[in-house]
């Protein structure tokens, strides 16, 4: 399994019992959504590597606590910790109307209800307070907030995202 075929689903954070048992802090508004697996893929340098769940329960809302197959001392637990969790892309759940997923719409076409075609989402920047569709335009890049109050629709037949946004915004990266 290649780590481009699955998407980040959180990271150990630290042991829960001297048994191995851990407890995983899960990137998701839905962690009950992931609480009966029967196995994670976790990146051990650089390598996905697949484990088999005994047992899993959410934990405090937003953790979930986890006994892996084989492992069973603290020893193994603390060789873990900091290690993120992956699974295979099949395994997200389907969005429906204008929710997506950031790794869906890279490639998609951006079109503003006021500007038009504003052009082609290369990538999701959400290192920010609120993440922007970064869009390149013939080679001129425009960050727009993605704001549900910007997204109009999301149309994943014909991979577009029509936006309406404030006045003047993408005018701005166009005016030199």
């Amino acid at each position: 399994m290649k780590k481009e075929d699955c998407f980040y689903l959180g990271k150990i954070v630290k042991k829960y019992s001297f048994k191995g048992e851990l407890l995983a802090k899960l990137d998701t508004d839905e962690p009950e959504l992931y609480d009966n697996l029967d196995a994670i893929f976790m990146d051990l340098r650089g390598n996905l590597v697949p484990f088999f769940i005994e047992s899993s329960q959410l934990h405090k809302s937003d953790l979930l606590r986890l006994k892996l197959e084989d492992v069973d001392t603290e020893a193994d637990a603390d060789a873990l910790i900091k290690s993120e969790l992956y699974l295979p892309l099949d395994l997200l759940p389907k969005l429906e109307g204008n929710k997506f997923y950031f790794h869906e719409v890279t490639g998609f076409k951006i079109k503003d209800i006021n500007f038009g075609e504003v052009g082609i989402i290369k990538a999701i920047n959400d290192s920010t307070a609120q993440a922007l569709f970064e869009i390149d335009r013939d080679g001129i890049e425009i960050l727009i907030p993605m704001n549900d109050e910007f997204i109009v629709k999301v149309d994943r037949k014909n991979k577009t995202i029509e936006v309406n946004t404030p006045n003047g915004l993408i005018d701005l990266y166009l005016s030199e």
